[in-house]
């Protein structure tokens, strides 16, 4: 059985567990503010130390700053995450940012993601927040979880994270 529960720092250690490998079959673009697909057919690779590092530091400063994350266990190890950004985003401040969201290959499917969405949006709107904003990923399988849970795309897109990631799909879901 799965067991969820707020994450603290001394538990960013777990972060390697997360299998976030995956098979590529569809990307999505967003010239012109138009959703477009492009065929890939790619293996997307397990996390290399330079990319966990980088996921664990992001992760214990949204923690630091006042953010939250939410684990998924199946036993002791980790198969599920997300983190809720700590800064209010928007012109009216209104909006939290779903900063990281992940969930294992084998553990996909499982309505293990949704949980943790539905967590995140439940801490997000008691708040005080509006939108959860979402930067997601251009896969198919990201855009269309973050679609299925009530992403919609947006067209007030967020400069500072355009500027970080610049082919994510942005999205906003109302609380």
């Amino acid at each position: 059985m799965i067991r969820y529960e707020s994450m603290s720092e001394e538990q960013v250690h777990h972060l390697s567990e997360i299998d976030r490998s995956e098979m590529i079959d569809l990307i999505y673009e967003m010239p012109d503010g138009k959703l477009t697909e492009l065929s890939q057919q790619h293996e997307c690779p397990n996390w290399d130390e330079s990319l966990l590092r980088e996921l664990q530091d992001r992760f214990l400063y949204e923690i630091d700053q006042g953010g939250m994350a939410i684990g998924a266990f199946d036993g002791e190890t980790l198969v599920g995450f997300g983190v809720l950004a700590h800064q209010y985003r928007g012109e009216n401040l209104d909006q939290l940012q779903i900063d990281l969201m992940y969930v294992s290959r084998h553990y996909r499917r499982q309505g293990i993601g949704t949980r943790i969405m539905n967590d995140l949006s439940a801490e997000a709107k008691r708040r005080g927040a509006k939108y959860l904003y979402i930067s997601s990923t251009e896969t198919r399988s990201a855009v269309s979880f973050y679609k299925h849970n009530g992403g919609q795309l947006t067209d007030q897109v967020d400069e500072e994270l355009f500027a970080k990631e610049p082919m994510d799909i942005h999205m906003l879901k109302v609380l």
